[in-house]
């Protein structure tokens, strides 16, 4: 995702957004890729998460989450996902 290299889309990575750091955004997309951890699956920071989601939502952004380790183990299809949601 770096230099332009999906689609020619430049990401942001760790961007603050109001009270918040995105992992990856384009700003110019107003997409936002969330790569989680395993301590994402737990209750509240499920809640943080949502609420993150919601609020970066009601200001037109898309949110896409994919867990670390398929963005490890799969990372063509990660890019892939990404590819479609820029389409």
């Amino acid at each position: 995702m770096r230099n332009r290299r999906l689609e020619g889309v430049k990401f942001r990575r760790q961007q603050p957004m109001g009270p918040y750091i995105v992992d990856f955004v384009s700003l110019e997309r107003k997409l936002v890729v969330e790569i989680d951890g395993g301590q994402h699956n737990e209750e509240e920071m499920r809640k943080r998460d949502e609420e993150r989601t919601r609020w970066l939502k009601d200001r037109k952004y898309r949110v896409l989450r994919c867990w670390n380790n398929e963005a490890l183990v799969n990372t063509e299809g990660v890019l892939q996902m990404i590819r479609e949601a820029l389409q």
